[in-house]
């Protein structure tokens, strides 16, 4: 690799790193570097993403160890990682070099990164700036419908990946802007809990489910602790961009040949695809982070009760797997699909709370956080599409069925250790003596159940399966198929 420290050569390129910090099959950054023009590789961290809602330190810190790990690969600091806005880095930058280019994955994201590209957009046409921006796993802007859209994701999952010769880039080197900016520390600490960022470790994560933790991927993956293993654990790392789904597609074709593995490499595989279908729709339909993509939800009438969301965030819910899955989730940053699908049925259907005053919580602590999925499974989960069949979890009869040795429970609730099965599923039900002999007083030591899960499911289904039945919900549902 070329790093160029000098600034006899004016003109230069700029890739900006988004949720695509990576250097394989890396679209954008190919044709940033290919004409050997210096590149400046950045990643501006913006004060709007760190002071909104949906953020929080887990996920700066996973950019943090990205970049780094890209600054490892290329064999120095290369990417200038700063804390500004887009417009006014590029300000600055103008004041040494005139920008050719600015190269980008186009950014499938929250309402401001939306108005904030828009203002980008327009800075750069009246600057003759040339912003090129590519599609991002084949998520495609500005279609209609979706008709002939699985088709070519099937296509691009089976192109060649885009390689990089690393060893001729030429790569502008960031120092020289110290005096520009305030060049941040990729450093963080070290916490064994959250999945440390960066291709590397996407990567050995990759190899290691398949190589071995696939095997057990369909049985396990419904239950809370055992998922924590057979599951490819790789969101993370396509929510942030370490790899492209592409990548991991053609990884997976490469290097699983049983035959007896077909079945758990098919059901990983649609949900790769499931995957960038949502961000799809999302993409089509980004008013969904907001309202009920269905608009006859809208007539639900769902009263905040503070105090109720605020047992729920704490874990608080009486609940032994709620609870367990909220306090899991805040520590680790993962849950599995099923309990992040529980944790959002009791909020929004026993809680009756909307799912908007969930969103904002699970978001901070997902470490894969991506909007396409969260939003469109916050709806799906909480009912409101019209499309999907109306699911309402009971949390002790998937207690009994998917942590049947009360592992999980046990785990994050460490109070309950010593009550036994059945009990620990529903500890409200000890008597007082059972309460003194396992040491585990309801009220004082575990709360009493918030509410009674069996009135809370009979008014959601009354009220959801009530507006069904309503025009425009069906209506709305004959669009949105």
């Amino acid at each position: 690799m070329y790093v160029y420290n000098h600034m006899k050569m004016k003109k230069i390129n700029i890739f900006w790193f988004k949720r695509d910090i990576r250097l394989i099959d890396n679209l954008p950054l190919f044709h940033a570097t290919k004409n050997k023009i210096p590149t400046l590789l950045v990643y501006i961290l913006e004060e709007e993403l760190i002071n909104d809602p949906h953020y929080s330190d887990i996920h700066w810190n996973f950019v943090k160890e990205s970049i780094k790990d890209i600054d490892t690969t290329l064999g120095k600091k290369s990417v200038l990682f700063i804390k500004s806005d887009p417009i006014n880095a590029i300000k600055k930058i103008r004041e040494k070099f005139h920008i050719n280019s600015v190269y980008s994955h186009q950014e499938t994201g929250i309402n401001l990164t939306f108005k904030r590209d828009i203002k980008f957009s327009n800075f750069c046409k009246i600057h003759s700036i040339n912003w090129y921006q590519y599609e991002r796993n084949h998520v495609k802007r500005g279609i209609n419908n979706r008709k002939n859209w699985i088709k070519g994701w099937n296509k691009y999952v089976n192109e060649p990946l885009v390689n990089l010769d690393l060893n001729n880039l030429v790569i502008l080197d960031p120092i020289i802007f110290k005096s520009d900016f305030q060049i941040l520390s990729t450093k963080t600490l070290p916490n064994k809990n959250i999945q440390p960022g960066g291709t590397s470790n996407a990567v050995r994560y990759l190899e290691s489910f398949l190589n071995g933790r696939i095997k057990n991927y369909s049985r396990n993956i419904s239950k809370p602790e055992e998922s924590r293993s057979s599951c490819s654990r790789l969101s993370p790392y396509l929510s942030w961009g370490n790899l492209s789904s592409r990548f991991v597609w053609q990884r997976t074709k490469e290097t699983i040949k049983c035959k007896s593995l077909m079945f758990q490499i098919n059901s990983f595989l649609s949900r790769l695809r499931w995957n960038a279908h949502f961000i799809q729709k999302f993409e089509m339909k980004p008013s969904i982070e907001f309202k009920s993509i269905n608009r006859g939800y809208h007539l639900l009438n769902k009263k905040k009760d503070k105090r109720l969301v605020e047992l729920w965030k704490k874990g608080e819910t009486g609940y032994p797997l709620v609870d367990a899955s909220i306090l899991c989730l805040k520590e680790t940053g993962y849950l599995n699909f099923r309990m992040r699908s529980l944790i959002v049925s009791f909020f929004t259907h026993h809680l009756w709370q909307s799912w908007q005053d969930a969103s904002h919580f699970l978001a901070r602590n997902f470490l894969d956080f991506e909007p396409g999925i969260h939003y469109s499974q916050l709806q799906m989960q909480s009912g409101e599409t019209g499309i999907n069949t109306i699911r309402i979890y009971n949390p002790t009869k998937n207690a009994i069925e998917k942590d049947k040795n009360s592992t999980f429970i046990k785990k994050w609730i460490p109070r309950l250790n010593s009550i036994p099965i059945p009990l620990i599923f529903e500890p409200w039900k000890m008597s007082l003596i059972e309460q003194k002999l396992f040491n585990c007083e309801i009220g004082k030591d575990y709360p009493h159940p918030i509410v009674q899960i069996a009135d809370t499911r009979r008014h959601a289904i009354d009220q959801l399966w009530g507006l069904r039945k309503k025009s425009l919900v069906k209506e709305e549902k004959k669009k949105n198929s």
